[in-house]
């Protein structure tokens, strides 16, 4: 199985994951752990862990020789490993978790179904890797309503192009319910649905801006696909949809 074309733009660094989303996925992974009640002596994995934001939360709370992480990105696999010593990266996918069964006591997947090729077997692999009795909790944004920065993106983007992806349409999970329904349908049992929120600020308008020119996502890829002009009139018309806060530097 191929991963989903979203997946392939998550080949990038750290670093740029951390400018454009990483700002609310650490917040994010504070408040994901405590909803599923991470606690010592928990052995933990982190499914498509990125450069690590939720693994960092994981290894606040347990400890590094109790994280395990997993992803398909070789530059976010080493980043994660250099983020956190002691903790067991691996280069592999959801769908195909690259440990032995009954290994942990909860799995964790933070804004990563809907990037895997096929959810049913990604939640399959995580029931299958559990000890009996662990725990799973799964995330992702609201696209279509809650998650501001992309909304303002993809609302801007179909201003100029209305056949532009928007995430909202594209991509599952992100309404009520999905993920419960993925979840139960994979045979986990008092599955709970609820909501996290975060937030994040920027110091000026090109600092938001310039997340979108890292290619990360489908928004970034999107971003970078487009002509200089169209570029141009996505960035103005986001620019105008904020109110235009602060005086462009470009």
């Amino acid at each position: 199985m191929e991963p989903v074309e979203g997946a392939r733009t998550f080949l990038t660094t750290g670093n740029a994951y951390d400018l454009f989303m990483g700002r609310y996925s650490r917040l994010l992974a504070a408040e994901f752990a405590d909803s599923v009640g991470v606690s010592a002596p928990m052995m933990a994995i982190d499914v498509g862990c990125g450069p690590g934001a939720l693994t960092s939360a994981l290894v606040d709370r347990l400890g590094s020789g109790s994280v395990f992480a997993v992803d398909p990105s070789p530059p976010f696999v080493a980043e994660c490993r250099a983020r956190h010593p002691g903790v067991d990266v691996r280069i592999g996918r959801a769908e195909e978790i690259p440990f032995a069964d009954a290994s942990f006591d909860v799995a964790m997947a933070q804004l990563v179904l809907h990037f895997v090729s096929d959810p049913t077997a990604a939640t399959k692999e995580m029931r299958r890797v559990l000890k009996p009795g662990g725990r799973v909790g799964a995330c992702v944004w609201d696209f279509a309503q809650e998650m501001e920065m992309l909304r303002l993106f993809w609302d801007s983007a179909l201003a100029v192009d209305p056949d532009a992806p928007d995430e909202g349409r594209t991509l599952r999970f992100g309404g009520v319910g999905e993920i419960a329904e993925l979840l139960t349908a994979a045979g986990f049992v008092d599955v709970v649905d609820t909501t996290l929120t975060v937030c994040s600020s920027y110091e000026a308008f090109d600092e938001l801006w310039d997340g979108f020119l890292g290619g990360i996502g489908p928004a970034g890829s999107f971003c970078l696909s487009l002509s200089p002009d169209q570029r141009g009139a996505v960035r103005a018309e986001m620019f105008r949809r904020l109110g235009s806060p602060w005086a462009p530097s470009r």
